[in-house]
């Protein structure tokens, strides 16, 4: 009688086994041992041959096997789905269905697992009714398969179904639930299917926290997303990078950026994901500057930026016009990634913003497949322009493509036809988006209709339009038309106007500023007194107005009457003599925006000290005579130095480029490519 020579057994050593060739050792000893004839040591053999990588091997003992049990089945499909080979999966499965081999709970979760791969469900729908017919209706790993079935093909509302017929539930069912839609941008859903989690006293795992935590982001929950982040520490659950960046994410994107930062101070490690998490919250947020402090960080710390940290540094140097920066991005992404559809968009964006619209739309033109929102992007470029005709041409050019306008395509076209004054077209596209596109007005679109109205003094019908809205006009809408109210003097409807902005937004410091601005402009001191008065109890403040400039690739902002500059006497001397120089061509000063209740001469000194003043008199100081300059703004330029610069930019000849919070004004020779309309 033959000995085994090993105790314990092949399974044993087969386990220890870390590569083909020891595998193939052990093989060799059981064909001549004869052990290689029991099936249960086949099924070893192949799951230990898939272990190592080596599926062929495997498949060449599969099919030596004479004894083929569904244990050896299982192993070879187990193999195949290891090796990521969905097809051949089913290809098993099938086989052994024909052969008469009866599957079990594993061979139906594996091969309903391929099926998920391939986002075959009408296939996996099959197998699901197999495995019913084989008595697994009930079994909770052939359910939890097939919810991710159901999930992967974005199934949300069958599986959902699914779900509920389950008698019994493990974590993976819950998990799968939870991140299917919060994958599916089904955040409230997902908070749901928690709340039941918690309600059948279910321990979350950290893959349902990550999800929470993903769907809070989505919500902008911040409360609910310090609550999970408590019920973590609490729990003691496992802390990693991805969950750690996840809570960076999801308190940046609710604009908690100090509890972001603090998270992400606090990370032992951290990857590319991280950094740009954070990166991304701070340019989202409106905090340029520390976004471009983050990317050269990122680098000293020697992470290479992906394309969303680089698309967020894009977006940054947007904001304030590093148009120096911006250009060095650009090549970084050229040079070391793809300039595909969604880098191509960010950068030309970025020129834009940045001043450079030629420079947009010829890398516009290099993009070899643009979609939606590429056309967009450069859409609404052409808008901030104050080029209207220039953004219905191209708009006419998507049209002829395969690609459909959608709501973004036509805010972008609307709010480029407000800046450029085209009322008939406003009047004509609106009316068509509903009959030819069947894209209905949402809120971005109605404030931009009335905006257009508004701004071209049709104040009447752009109150009549908000009044036949079927839902609650907000707050932008309402805001729009008192904008309109205050530049053409229309003091009735802009006091409707200016009661229903403070009653939607009575937290917002712009709100009030734009109230007050407007009783100014009306000179009804004591109700812009009252507004200022409930400002100050609620201790709300005004937002300061600044001006930014680029000058040798570093920026250089400035405040309202800023005399902190090292360069203030130089300033104020070069602005003196501008002064001089454009009272001698017909200059004088609209006092009228100074919206304070003061002596004329006080009104014109504090025009003069106006920031755009102060930033394009250190930019002619210290750039070259023919430089072009751009200057960023973060509020609307005031009537006056739009006048002021027109006849600066004549008695310096230079190209001045100013962006306020609305638009770009490109003054030169005197004229402003606004053509005094904005």
């Amino acid at each position: 009688m033959w000995l085994c020579p090993w105790p314990q057994g092949p399974k044993s050593l087969l386990s220890a086994c870390k590569g083909t060739k020891s595998v193939a050792q052990i093989h060799a000893l059981m064909i001549l041992t004869g052990i290689f004839s029991n099936g249960d040591s086949n099924s070893q053999l192949i799951a230990s041959y898939s272990r190592t990588g080596d599926v062929e091997s495997a498949r060449k003992v599969f099919e030596k096997s004479s004894q083929r049990g569904i244990a050896t089945w299982n192993a070879m499909i187990i193999a195949y789905s290891r090796k990521d080979s969905p097809v051949e999966v089913l290809n098993l499965y099938r086989r052994m269905i024909r052969e008469g081999i009866r599957p079990d709970s594993s061979t139906f979760t594996v091969t309903i697992k391929a099926c998920a791969s391939l986002l075959d469900l009408k296939t996996g729908e099959e197998v699901r009714s197999q495995a019913v017919d084989f008595g697994y209706k009930d079994d909770v790993f052939v359910g939890s398969s097939f919810l991710n079935l159901y999930v992967k093909c974005g199934k949300m509302d069958e599986a959902m179904a699914v779900f509920d017929g389950m008698p019994k539930r493990d974590i993976v069912s819950w998990t799968t639930m939870v991140t299917g839609y919060v994958n599916g941008n089904r955040a409230i859903e997902a908070v749901n299917i928690y709340r039941r989690m918690q309600i059948e006293e279910i321990k979350a795992d950290g893959i349902v926290m990550v999800g929470l935590i993903q769907a809070c982001a989505s919500l902008g929950n911040s409360k609910m997303g310090l609550s999970i982040h408590g019920y973590i520490i609490r729990r003691d659950l496992p802390v990693d990078v991805v969950v750690e960046t996840s809570l960076v994410d999801m308190y940046a994107k609710n604009g908690l950026l100090e509890l972001a930062s603090r998270v992400f101070d606090k990370m032992p490690y951290r990857n590319v994901v991280s950094w740009s998490a954070l990166i991304s919250g701070f340019a989202q947020n409106g905090f340029a500057g520390d976004a471009l402090e983050l990317l050269v960080q990122m680098q000293s710390c020697r992470v290479k930026p992906d394309l969303v940290s680089l698309v967020s540094a894009l977006l940054a140097c947007s904001q304030v016009g590093f148009l120096k920066l911006g250009k060095s991005i650009h090549g970084y992404i050229v040079r070391r990634l793809d300039f595909d559809t969604v880098s191509g968009t960010a950068v030309i964006d970025m020129y834009s913003k940045c001043g450079s619209l030629s420079t947009a739309h010829f890398l516009f033109d290099r993009i070899s497949s643009r979609d939606s929102i590429s056309w967009n992007a450069m859409i609404a470029s052409y808008g901030i322009h104050g080029c209207g005709k220039e953004a219905l041409a191209l708009f006419l050019q998507m049209k002829e493509t395969k690609i459909k306008p959608d709501h973004a395509t036509l805010a972008s076209l609307l709010s480029a036809f407000s800046h450029s004054g085209l009322v008939e077209e406003g009047r004509y596209w609106f009316d068509l988006m509903v009959r030819e596109f069947k894209i209905q007005p949402s809120e971005k679109h109605y404030a931009c209709i009335v905006d257009l109205l508004a701004r071209a003094g049709q104040v009447e019908e752009a109150h009549k339009l908000i009044e036949s809205m079927v839902n609650k006009p907000g707050v932008a809408i309402w805001a729009a038309l008192l904008a309109g109210c205050r530049n053409h003097g229309k003091l009735e409807i802009g006091e409707i106007a200016a009661k229903k902005v403070l009653e939607l937004k009575p937290d917002d410091p712009g709100i009030y500023a734009l109230v007050s601005n407007f009783f100014a402009a009306a000179k009804k001191w004591d109700e812009v007194a009252g507004v200022r008065k409930v400002m100050k109890k609620i201790g709300m403040k005004k937002v300061p107005g600044y001006s930014v400039v680029e000058v040798n690739g570093k920026l250089h902002a400035f405040l309202m009457e800023d005399k902190s500059h090292p360069q203030h006497e130089k300033i104020v001397a070069m602005l003196e003599r501008l002064d001089y120089e454009m009272r001698a061509m017909g200059y004088l000063p609209k006092t009228e925006f100074v919206l304070h209740d003061i002596e004329e001469e006080v009104k014109e000194r504090m025009l003069c000290n106006h920031s755009e003043r102060l930033t394009i008199a250190f930019g002619l100081l210290n750039t070259g005579p023919g430089t072009k300059l751009l200057i960023t703004k973060n509020l609307r330029v005031c009537g006056d130095c739009h006048e002021a610069t027109k006849f600066i930019s004549k008695i310096v000849n230079r190209e001045i480029i100013v962006r306020d919070m609305k638009r770009f004004h490109h003054f030169k020779n005197g004229v402003c490519s606004c053509g005094d309309y904005w």
